[in-house]
């Protein structure tokens, strides 16, 4: 199963339904069948060994991504935000790109082979008519490379993630049911397009029949009026952009009418923005989904259901508020010395140059940490090379951090371990305060250590007014850990 088969479904049955963007701006199923058709003969045309996206959310982006599938060449959506030189090395890994960006001066001017620039604009009108899907049929087999995506390189030079047709198929068939959404349901996308949420998002959708609409950039002001505007049904955000819904609604009433599912995910979601933002959204289904690029995404999910019994009073239900739910069917988890492993028909485990990273019998380690509680919720700790190592003892910065955010005056907090002769790492915390809170850091000692053992408290925090995460909502731990270890040693010179 290819991901060009799954477009063919959908456009034989619904070829005249909209699909993607707006009545003003936008696809049908069909349209968007054929335009890939067409797009996937001009890669062929050029050369091109791949496709490079750069650029925000827009129609050309699901036409770009099914292109490359009809084609059967991998699609590389890139984070337009990276500096030149970073950008630069990536493009200098694909000589045989085909780039469709909507700066193709800035990809010109960075002097990197390719088999061509496209802009938007210009990718669209060439993709507009000409033959279609029924006259221009793609070979693409489920062992081809679908998408590569790379990681966000935090930690170490970004890797590419791998992903078959045969992954994202899988994942689409096992989590989704064809053409189940009601014609008038529509998907706000609003991650971006390098994001494998962004990716997943567009699939299921089409695959779905849920009409997909695109927010280029993302504000808390133009998400609420798009999702008023289109009657915007189902969601995704990462926790950070909910967090910013939540603090621009002031705790009102979002007034969202036909909005029915609200995802989230892609990083820690402190269960107080939680419990606002269900109070925001009283009509919707919450969704926490639990997965990673090299899984084609999600692995577990927190239901509606799940939500709604935390909000009826039950402490264990409130409890697992903070848990990533439920193993998907299709998928298996198990956890090993406190690590997540995996494997499953939509577990890549493979990067782009190098050998799969599974064991023999196809499981892969996630390196989260993790567990589960007695009815199979599992709860993430925090990635494994985050572990603080104190005094011998093994210390997950996540429950440290989850007890700073439940204090009504912190907005944020990330915490780390800074190297100590004595105790091997001490535990030191960055908290970014409300705008109106009086508390210092000494008070948010005291706090912690009602909730703590004295062993987990913070040797020292720290106050920012604000912390560093990427553009999908996860914490740079490493530069919070630069940021306090330079701080300690200007302090003893």
């Amino acid at each position: 199963m290819t991901l060009v088969m799954l477009l063919e479904m959908v456009a034989a049955a619904f070829g005249d339904r909209l699909g993607i963007g707006t009545a003003d701006r936008g696809l049908t199923y069909g349209e968007l069948a054929d335009r890939s058709a067409r797009g996937g003969r001009l890669i062929d045309e050029r050369g091109a060994g791949a496709v490079a996206y750069l650029g925000t959310t827009d129609l050309a982006f699901p036409v770009a991504l099914f292109a490359a599938a009809w084609a059967g060449v991998p699609f590389i959506p890139l984070n337009y935000r990276l500096s030149d030189e970073q950008l630069g090395a990536l493009l200098a890994r694909h000589p045989d790109l085909l780039v469709v960006t909507d700066d193709p001066d800035r990809v010109r001017a960075l002097d990197a082979p390719t088999a061509g620039v496209v802009d938007l604009d210009a990718w669209m009108a060439a993709t507009g008519s000409g033959p279609g899907a029924d006259e221009l049929p793609s070979s693409t087999d489920g062992e081809d490379t679908a998408v590569l995506l790379y990681t966000s390189g935090t930690t170490s030079e970004p890797k590419a993630v791998v992903l078959r047709h045969r992954h994202l198929a899988a994942y689409v068939i096992t989590s989704i049911e064809f053409a189940s959404a009601d014609e008038d349901a529509a998907a706000l996308v609003c991650v971006p397009p390098y994001h494998i949420a962004g990716v997943a998002n567009t699939i299921t959708s089409i695959y779905s029949t849920r009409r997909v609409v695109y927010l280029p950039q993302f504000t808390p002001q133009a998400w609420l009026e798009l999702t008023r505007d289109e009657s915007v049904t189902h969601a995704f955000l990462v926790p950070t952009m909910l967090a910013r819904v939540v603090d621009h609604l002031t705790d009102e009433p979002a007034d969202c009418p036909a909005l029915q599912t609200m995802s989230y995910g892609g990083a820690r979601m402190p269960i107080t923005v939680l419990e606002r933002a269900l109070a925001a959204f009283p009509d919707a289904g919450f969704v926490n989904a639990y997965g990673l690029t090299e899984t084609s995404s999600t692995l577990a999910i927190l239901t509606p259901d799940d939500h709604r019994a935390a909000l009826s009073g039950d402490d264990a239900a409130r409890a697992r508020l903070g848990s990533a739910g439920r193993i998907i069917p299709g998928v298996e988890v198990e956890i090993r010395d406190g690590e997540i492993w995996c494997r499953g028909e939509q577990v890549s485990g493979e990067y782009l140059g190098r050998d799969r990273v599974t064991d023999d019998d196809g499981w892969f380690p996630t390196r989260d940490r993790g567990w589960f509680d007695d009815e199979g919720y599992l709860f993430i700790e925090g990635r494994t090379d985050d572990t603080i190592i104190r005094g011998g003892e093994n210390i997950a910065p996540a429950e440290i951090e989850d007890v700073l955010l439940a204090h009504p005056e912190v907005a944020d907090a990330a915490v780390v371990g800074v190297p100590d002769d004595e105790w091997g790492q001490r535990i030191e915390a960055a908290v970014v305060l409300r705008s109106d809170a009086g508390v210092g850091p000494d008070e948010l000692r005291d706090h912690c250590r009602e909730h703590l053992r004295s062993s987990k408290t913070p040797d020292r925090i720290v106050l920012r007014s604000s912390l560093p995460h990427t553009d999908t909502g996860k914490l740079l731990r490493r530069a919070v850990l630069a940021d306090l270890t330079a701080e300690q040693d200007e302090e003893t010179t």
